[in-house]
């Protein structure tokens, strides 16, 4: 059958669509739009397009075939728009312009920092997924600026409060970002068989930077994991039952809610800052330390956490001469 629209079905759709066979090349697609007249256009302009091989012959890989495997194994919202714009395309026309267009088509007022969270990385884990070797070129100024917010205790254990009220599984979720120093997406992935309590010892083993990663569990974790809401006689299952999607951010998103409005700032990743600026400022640990935790793989990385303490020269202030008049408080507030 030849390329032809298809009208909108009632109760199913308000858009027209273009279905049919092109030189050989099978289309089934949405215009998303309920006019006729653009219907049309956008059946011309794909016409076109097989014309010039801009669509995969029959038996050729696309886009969405190396998709698919990827979101098997992966819960990633950012590829359904990605998906409806570039889902049919050949691998083989996956360029880094089209990349750059499509980034700024989808997000035309995003900064490249979201473009390159919400485009340029999930093209890239799928192609790489798909073992395609080639390094997506990033957008300028994609790295943002880099943010180093944590959370003082008091704020801390009051947002940990209001998730329990929530789900005490997430409040123990929570928990364990705080006191581990994970990744989300390394803390989602801990099955129960990670654990050794009685060792206060887990292992993370699908971290960021490739390896295996042990951990130290502080007591309290300990005690708080070894009365996991759902118990942890489930060999073989996932530590806790989350997935990285938008509900998880929902239920993030409420427990700040009930905590006050001086929160709007935390993420997820909020708490690994956390677990780092209070391992130097209660931990002891310098630059040199937090790198042997495995948590970063470069220095750089690990020293924006220098300003959680301030240095021994620094205080060397209290030594300075003062006005008579000038009342000071000692360091027992008298």
């Amino acid at each position: 059958m030849p390329l032809k629209i298809i009208p909108p079905r009632e109760g199913k759709t308000p858009y027209y669509s273009v279905r049919g066979t092109h030189l050989g090349v099978y289309l089934d697609r949405s215009t998303k739009t309920g006019s006729r007249a653009e219907a049309a256009r956008f059946l011309k302009l794909w016409k076109d397009e097989i014309d010039r091989g801009a669509f995969a012959v029959q038996g050729e890989p696309t886009f969405l075939d190396a998709a698919v495997p990827y979101m098997a194994a992966n819960n990633d919202r950012f590829l359904e728009p990605i998906m409806e714009r570039i889902g049919t395309k050949p691998i083989r026309l996956i360029t880094q312009d089209l990349i750059d267009n499509l980034a700024i088509s989808l997000y035309p007022k995003a900064t490249p920092a979201t473009r390159n969270r919400q485009v340029y990385t999930p093209i890239s884990a799928v192609l790489k997924h798909a073992g395609i070797k080639w390094d997506v070129r990033r957008p300028k100024g994609w790295r943002g600026q880099a943010r180093t917010a944590w959370l003082e205790q008091e704020p801390a254990f009051r947002l940990l409060a209001k998730a329990d009220e929530d789900d005490e599984e997430f409040g123990l979720f929570l928990r364990l970002l705080l006191y581990s120093g994970l990744r989300l997406s390394e803390a989602l992935a801990l099955k129960v068989d990670d654990l050794a309590l009685s060792d206060s010892y887990a292992v993370a083993r699908n971290t960021k930077n490739g390896t295996e990663m042990g951990l130290h569990l502080t007591p309290g974790l300990v005690a708080a994991l070894a009365n996991h809401p759902r118990g942890l006689d489930r060999p073989g299952e996932k530590l806790f039952r989350f997935t990285k999607c938008g509900r998880l951010y929902t239920r993030l998103g409420r427990a700040k809610k009930a905590a006050g409005p001086q929160f709007s700032f935390v993420g997820f990743h909020t708490f690994r800052h956390t677990w780092a600026a209070w391992m130097r400022r209660y931990g002891g640990l310098d630059t040199t330390g937090l790198l042997a935790t495995q948590r970063w793989k470069d220095a750089a990385s690990a020293r924006r956490y220098e300003h959680a303490v301030t240095s021994e020269e620094s205080r060397k202030a209290d030594l300075l001469p003062v006005e008579k008049t000038w009342k000071v408080v000692s360091s027992n507030g008298k």
